[in-house]
């Protein structure tokens, strides 16, 4: 049998090097069986015990590699962007909000959520941000809500009552410990600059802010969270990693798209996937069918219905408004 996948794996290697001593513990026992007879019904006993402890951390070993490789499909790391869409000053509201209900949503969960860059309209809305979300689960909850969210009520500006239909756009970026993408260093424009978020005296003072420019994609990224610029620096190369990757596994999705027409897709940014409607107490998500009502309480982080349902596939009946 072939262990080297098992001996390569720093996790299994210690493993798999007692698995090869009970392979050549049984191979001296059969040894033993050969040159004297007398001895088989002993052997045989050693024998059977060595191939329990050979079975046991073989499974052992296959199961860190089934976790390994789950944990590579769905990290427990992944940058969450947020970005208003169509609606002027109440999309960007909107887009807070969503902020507010992922927030609620991981502090339920128990997960790390913390921004890493933002950008604020003129009245102070957010105009866009990205946040770092750390915790079991996490890429593999949150992956279903990218594309476009819509909303449908009446803002608090609005005197005459009309209702106002708005959008935000949502990414979800898992963050692999080995990414898959190669970035040629020359490819990259790095700047530097004074952030000007949260972070004490120290960030007015020292350039921390990282923003990095990918030439051929155009892609940007900006960190600002970390009062180390290195750290700026590794975190905004993790995003670009996974924003490239992101447009890699786009161009497949589109290659085959005929056959993903009955599935629910994470590949398509600009799908629009659910609607908010406050008038009807009625959050509908577009791809399975399936509407929930108590808005307030899901705009507050109780997603758990609405992520199981999308996990699980479930189609409801609810009509696309």
């Amino acid at each position: 049998m072939d262990i080297s996948e098992f001996k390569n794996n720093p996790k299994t290697a210690y493993l798999a090097g007692e698995y090869e001593r009970l392979l050549r513990e049984e191979a001296d026992v059969s040894a033993m069986i050969a040159e004297d007879e007398s001895l088989a019904e002993l052997s045989e006993e050693e024998r059977a015990s060595v191939c329990v402890q050979k079975e046991a951390i073989l499974a052992q070993m296959r199961s860190i590699l089934e976790q390994d490789k789950k944990e590579e499909a769905f990290p427990n790391e992944a940058v969450l962007e947020v970005r208003a869409g169509a609606g002027g000053e109440e999309a960007a509201i909107f887009a807070e909000d969503l902020s507010l209900m992922y927030a609620k949503y991981a502090e339920k969960r128990g997960w790390h959520f913390a921004y890493i860059n933002e950008s604020r309209s003129g009245l102070g809305a957010l105009k866009e941000a990205t946040f770092e979300i750390r915790g079991q689960g996490a890429y593999e909850d949150l992956r279903f809500e990218m594309g476009v969210h819509r909303v449908q009520r009446v803002p608090a500006t609005e005197k005459s009552g009309r209702i106002h239909t708005s959008t935000a756009s949502v990414v979800v970026l898992p963050i692999r410990k080995r990414t898959r993408i190669e970035i040629n260093p020359a490819d990259i424009e790095m700047e530097f600059s004074r952030s000007g978020g949260a972070g004490g005296q120290n960030v007015n003072k020292v350039e921390t802010a990282v923003r990095l420019v990918h030439k051929p994609s155009g892609i940007e990224v900006r960190s600002t969270s970390e009062r180390s610029q290195q750290r700026n620096r590794e975190k905004a190369l993790a995003i670009l990693a996974a924003k490239l990757q992101l447009l890699k596994d786009e161009e497949e999705h589109k290659s085959y798209s005929a056959e993903r027409k009955n599935q629910i897709g994470t590949g398509d940014r600009s799908e629009k996937i659910r609607t908010y409607n406050f008038l009807q107490d009625r959050v509908t998500d577009h791809r399975i069918k399936q509407s929930w009502h108590a808005i307030e309480r899901i705009m507050a982080g109780d997603m758990d219905a609405l992520i199981a349902a999308l996990k699980s596939g479930t189609v409801g009946d609810a009509e696309d408004e």
